[in-house]
């Protein structure tokens, strides 16, 4: 999972984002209204965490744009400010959650899980497909019952398949979702997670889709 951060502060900035590469997430941070507004109008990605009152552009007027856009990614506004009007005002503007700082970023993680979970459709935060197993709101892959364990990547990439199970996942998808933006990245990387995949869960979970991508099957 991607996650664009939008936050002027960059000593808060860097402690939620080790946070949240701790749990596997791939993170961009951008420090300013501009440049996080343009990042979330021509990059992919899962969720967007977004403060309000930033240098050149404002949260709400970069949550706008967005919207005008016609982008539908999952926004958690993030911002000390705390009164009823500022939240109305939030939400009016297109924003799908809104949390006050201070915080806890045990909550955060719980809450960007839930909102990438319901954007891709899920409503039960327990998913299955054949002998593998995702909760959706703690990260946990199980299969046959027993944890399963990931490195940051496999977590991403699989993650990503679990919740677009049976449906095909264009590689160019998956690449995006899976490393930040200023990561130098293999041409065959993606091949080399999805073999590592194979070999944890077995080779007949993850169907190779020729020309296209890969898609995640219980059979």
């Amino acid at each position: 999972m991607r996650v664009l951060m939008v936050e002027d502060d960059a000593v808060l900035a860097s402690s939620i984002a080790r946070a949240l590469r701790a749990e596997s997430f791939a993170v961009d941070i951008a420090d300013n209204g501009e440049d996080g507004g343009h990042l979330g109008e021509t990059e992919a990605y899962d969720v967007a965490i977004l403060d309000l009152g930033l240098p050149r552009g404002d949260g709400l007027s970069v949550l706008a744009q967005w919207r005008a856009a016609g982008r539908t990614l999952p926004v958690l506004i993030l911002t000390a400010r705390d009164a009823w009007s500022d939240k109305v005002q939030g939400f009016k503007a297109g924003a799908d959650d809104y949390m006050v700082k201070p915080f806890r970023v045990e909550e955060l993680v719980m809450r960007l899980r839930a909102l990438v979970r319901r954007a891709a459709g899920h409503a039960a935060s327990v998913l299955h497909c054949g002998p593998l197993s995702f909760e959706a709101q703690t990260g946990q892959f199980q299969l046959d019952g027993l944890p399963l364990r990931l490195t940051a990547f496999e977590w991403r990439v699989l993650s990503c398949l679990m919740l677009r199970k049976e449906a095909v996942v264009e590689r160019l998808d998956l690449l995006e979702r899976v490393y930040e933006g200023d990561a130098d990245v293999d041409s065959n990387s993606l091949e080399v997670i999805i073999g590592r995949l194979r070999r944890k869960i077995g080779t007949s979970l993850i169907e190779t889709v020729r020309g296209l991508g890969y898609r995640l099957t219980g059979g």
